[in-house]
């Protein structure tokens, strides 16, 4: 069996994508609660920095599968007393059949350790990309809407890697379109741009970026934003906050999208990025949309040791959403 690996998006083929998240609808769905595709597998979960639904949920859905977890934490390893990267993967790759891993840096460390057949490597967080929760995120819209293609998404907030991943997904899919409402200076990288408009260009999709708040035309689908200080980093500039304050979702915001559902990857800071109201009111599907996330890693880790062929996914009848 070759491993497959998730460090980022592009790793994944259009027909992946859509696979998974077609399975994870299922799972969501619960038509396949007696799938047992991990029996027999170790899935090592390693975790450099902190976390709570991303960690649970592939712990939770390992379990779920049939498989077995070794868990490891910041202070676990031999690395804190001068192991080499390379020799740590090396021995991972002895011992477990896959590996997620936050590492919150460079993901390069996770290339490294995806350079060989034996072990499947899932990024659950890197510096620049966050590939798991854009999974997430789409299976949710899917979930609910029944559908990605021509959904128009806001996101609000710093374009952080949650930001990265969710533009570029979403751009793999045909008349979609993802504004985003970023503070100067805080915006995506001009090498998720360029990523962004290769897959716009042969799907369609579309992207817009503004560095204010100001014309507001509403009508999207979904709004969407995420904490203002992302795990692992802190700000170049110490009044951040004064630059970040008019970026918030508030009512106001969200009334402009009338029959828009609102997303937040968590933890959430009500005040900061987001209003109670607006967190814990009707419209919000954000922790709906962190259920999800254990499905969506059931259907990645499914992906990583057997793959997901065309058909496999229970069909999205009403019935499943």
């Amino acid at each position: 069996m070759t491993a497959r690996h998730l460090i980022s998006l592009d790793d994944l083929t259009d027909a992946d994508l859509r696979s998974i998240l077609e399975r994870g609808v299922s799972y969501s769905a619960g038509l396949l609660r007696h799938e047992r595709p991990l029996a027999d597998t170790v899935v090592g979960v390693y975790f450099r920095k902190t976390s709570t639904r991303t960690r649970t949920a592939f712990s939770a859905g390992s379990l779920r599968l049939g498989g077995q977890i070794v868990s490891y934490g910041p202070d676990d390893l031999q690395l804190n007393t001068g192991e080499t990267t390379q020799d740590t993967g090396e021995v991972f790759s002895r011992m477990l059949d896959v590996l997620v891993a936050r590492t919150a840096g460079d993901p390069a460390e996770l290339r490294g350790w995806a350079d060989q057949e034996r072990m499947s490597v899932v990024n659950a967080m890197s510096a620049d990309e966050h590939p798991t929760q854009a999974l997430t995120d789409l299976t949710t819209l899917l979930r609910h809407f029944g559908r990605i293609e021509g959904l128009r998404v806001q996101y609000v907030g710093e374009g952080n890697n949650t930001a990265a991943a969710l533009a570029l997904a979403l751009a793999r899919f045909p008349g979609t379109h993802l504004e985003l409402r970023t503070p100067p200076g805080y915006g995506l990288t001009e090498d998720v741009l360029r990523r962004v408009a290769r897959s716009a260009a042969l799907s369609g999709a579309s992207l817009t970026e503004y560095h204010h708040m100001d014309r507001q035309e509403g009508g999207f689908d979904a709004v969407y934003t995420s904490r203002w200080q992302t795990t692992g980093t802190s700000k170049p500039d110490a009044d951040w906050r004064a630059v970040f304050a008019p970026f918030q979702v508030t009512g106001e915001l969200l009334a402009q999208s009338p029959a828009a559902i609102f997303m937040h990857d968590l933890p959430a800071h009500r005040g900061d990025e987001v209003t109670a109201a607006v967190l814990d009111g009707p419209r919000s599907i954000a922790f709906d949309q962190a259920a999800n996330k254990m499905y969506s890693a059931m259907a990645v880790l499914e992906w990583c040791r057997h793959g997901i062929t065309a058909g496999t996914a229970a069909p999205l009848t009403e019935a499943s959403r």
